[in-house]
């Protein structure tokens, strides 16, 4: 059950995304933290942790109902920060803090 939660939550997410995608100027979307900074929960995109071995690691531990879904490449542009609030019971803020003192530790890749 909870498993089709998180798909319906990202399925949400991604059209909210492309539905504000159309309608929003072109930005940058956050990739990964520049020179002497660390990936973040709230900075840094699902797809650049995704990308990097130990990052991906931190969010199969944290995480893995995310890292298991089948939708989780419609969200690689987007912040665990952002899809949280379409997976509160899953993505609740002490996982977050959790992810994010892990990422912490881990020298992002360039």
């Amino acid at each position: 059950m909870r498993f089709v939660t998180l798909a319906s939550a990202l399925a949400l997410a991604m059209a909210s995304t492309a539905a504000f995608a159309q309608s929003a100027p072109a930005a940058s979307a956050p990739a990964a933290a520049s020179a002497g900074e660390h990936y973040s929960v709230a900075n840094t995109t699902i797809g650049t942790l995704l990308e990097d071995p130990a990052a991906k690691a931190v969010l199969v531990k944290r995480l893995p109902e995310i890292t298991k879904s089948d939708q989780i490449d419609m969200a690689r542009d987007m912040t665990l920060k952002d899809i949280q609030q379409y997976a509160p019971d899953m993505v609740t803020d002490k996982a977050l803090a959790d992810v994010d003192a892990d990422l912490a530790t881990l020298t992002p890749k360039k």
